[in-house]
């Protein structure tokens, strides 16, 4: 369809831990200041080192004189003192040099490192932003069947990196799924380190710590006859280790009761190591997830050649719109039914910039509408940072809103403000409506300005790996391309909802996603879309 551009040219000389400082690490626009920020604490730490060696040297120098001396002092203590040069100078060394020496030493360089790195610590990462971090590296993990040991060589799809993960850092990744409760990423990341240990890496984290948590977590994941092999070795390891032979008794009773009822003789354990597979992921909230987290990965699309025989690609001018007329609109079907387009050369650099120039400062943790009170909340499903703005703010922004106006011939008078979303690794929106349901009345009261009819998205950056908008219900992957834009109606004409645009933004795997978003609503619409006669018109 894209080769087509080149016949027509022929013709024709485009949401969501919680607390504000609780989600850095959902912007890769914000955490590119974190790393500004440890380069400047690195300088200062060299300043700090450099600091401590010239005092160190300074005392050194002094120790030396010092011990040259008190080697002839004490050689002929008396013959020595009965210089009065020698008796003189010992009375000053003593009341006067060694006050200077005792200051020396208690000068602290490292004043400047401790003050500057307390002006950044405000800003510094917290245990929750760690906990988040680690939380979307599992993410990934699921949604893209990466292995623990992919991850932890750096190795992720069409990227080389010299990023790796050692024992102790697979170590914390297994005790924050531990902590939560979910002991089935536990056991993948608590499987790596026992592995990477094995390997001979060296860590701070014993081999008895690993296998004491990975045993319980297999166990909680229901393989006793594993969770019994694992506390053998770590019996092994460590006789006298507070909770192994106790834990061991009781999984060896649990098997031989199970086994009896079960009537079955005694298998004993794999030998496969665990990995990606070994264990089935539990079941969470969301209905969709596998055929959502297919789609992410580029498995389950229903575009068929029949359908794809239906798509095409135009010149789109607005009906005649005089700003469109010189310079209309590329225009390309991304799916038939319902109906998706893309606008090509939507945004130009100039103006992506511009928005994200305006948008970086205001970046806030991505809110959703609570469908029953109206009000705008955070939800860990949309993991996202996002800033809202005006077109009165910069000349760039009422352009861009003029320009969606143009294309799509609805009014914007009444639509939401254009929306700014940075979505850093592993940032997501899981499957949602954009438009509000009928057991959410009072989704948009506030507004006065009705339902939300149409969505237009502003791809504002290339992401390397992932971060496509996909559509669960009919199998489309729409994927980011730079200055682009898509647009679909979340309502029939009847102003019935139309389901199938449930859709999600899947996770970042490699890269930073920008988006900008306008939410176009049904006031002002009456006669730019008039009503159809049945309820799926």
């Amino acid at each position: 369809m894209r080769n087509s551009w080149f016949w027509i040219s022929w013709i024709w000389l485009w949401c969501c831990c919680c607390s504000t400082h609780g989600d850095i690490f959902t912007s890769i626009g914000q955490m590119t200041d974190l790393l500004y920020t440890e380069k400047e604490l690195v300088q200062s730490l060299r300043e700090y080192i450099r600091a401590e060696e010239s005092k160190l040297a300074a005392v050194k120098s002094w120790a030396s004189k010092l011990d040259a001396l008190t080697k002839v002092s004490t050689s002929d203590p008396e013959g020595y003192l009965a210089h009065p040069v020698n008796a003189y100078k010992l009375m000053k060394r003593l009341n006067t040099e060694w006050s200077e020496l005792e200051t020396l030493v208690l000068q602290n360089p490292s004043d400047g490192f401790i003050g500057n790195i307390s002006i950044h610590r405000q800003y510094f990462p917290d245990a929750e932003d760690e906990t988040g971090a680690a939380k979307a590296l599992m993410r990934l993990q699921d949604t893209y069947q990466l292995d623990s040991e992919a991850f932890s060589k750096g190795k992720l799809p069409g990227v080389h990196s010299s990023a790796v993960l050692t024992v102790d850092d697979c170590f914390d990744m297994g005790k924050t799924a531990y902590n939560d409760a979910d002991y089935y990423h536990a056991v993948l990341w608590f499987q790596q380190a026992l592995k990477q240990l094995d390997d001979g890496e060296e860590s701070v984290v014993t081999k008895a710590e690993i296998l004491d948590y990975l045993s319980y977590s297999v166990y909680q994941m229901g393989d006793i006859p594993r969770a019994i092999e694992l506390t053998r070795r770590l019996v092994a390891i460590d006789p006298t280790h507070e909770r192994a032979g106790g834990n061991l008794r009781y999984f060896e009773r649990l098997l031989s009761r199970q086994l009896n009822e079960m009537n079955q003789a005694y298998q004993p354990a794999s030998e496969e190591p665990i990995h990606l597979g070994t264990y089935i992921r539990p079941k969470d909230h969301l209905p969709e997830r596998e055929a959502y987290e297919a789609l992410c990965r580029g498995e389950g699309l229903q575009m068929t050649e029949a359908r794809r025989s239906r798509l095409f690609c135009r010149y789109h001018d607005g009906s005649r719109n005089p700003r469109l007329l010189l310079k209309p609109m590329k225009e390309e079907d991304e799916w038939d039914s319902p109906h998706i387009v893309r606008y090509l050369e939507m945004l130009s650099d100039q103006e992506i910039e511009k928005i994200k120039e305006l948008a970086k400062p205001r970046l806030a943790r991505a809110t959703v509408r609570d469908p029953k009170t109206g009000v705008l909340t955070t939800a860990n499903y949309r993991v996202s940072k996002s800033a809202w703005l005006e077109g009165e703010e910069d000349p760039v922004i009422d352009r861009v809103n003029q320009r969606i106006e143009d294309i799509t011939g609805l009014t914007v008078q009444t639509a939401e403000l254009l929306q700014v979303a940075n979505y850093g690794v592993g940032g997501q929106y899981e499957p949602h409506f954009d438009f509000s349901r009928k057991e959410e009345p009072d989704a948009f009261k506030r507004l006065g300005t009705g339902n939300r009819l149409a969505t237009i998205l502003n791809y504002m950056s290339d992401v390397e790996a992932g971060g496509a908008t996909v559509f669960p219900d009919f199998g489309a992957a729409i994927w980011p391309r730079k200055g682009t834009s898509v647009f679909w109606y979340n309502l029939f004409r009847s102003g019935e909802g139309d389901y199938r645009t449930r859709h999600a933004a899947c996770p970042v795997l490699v890269g930073s996603k920008w988006v900008s978003n306008k939410w176009i609503h049904e006031r002002g619409q009456e006669f730019r879309r008039p009503c159809g006669l049945t309820e799926v018109d």
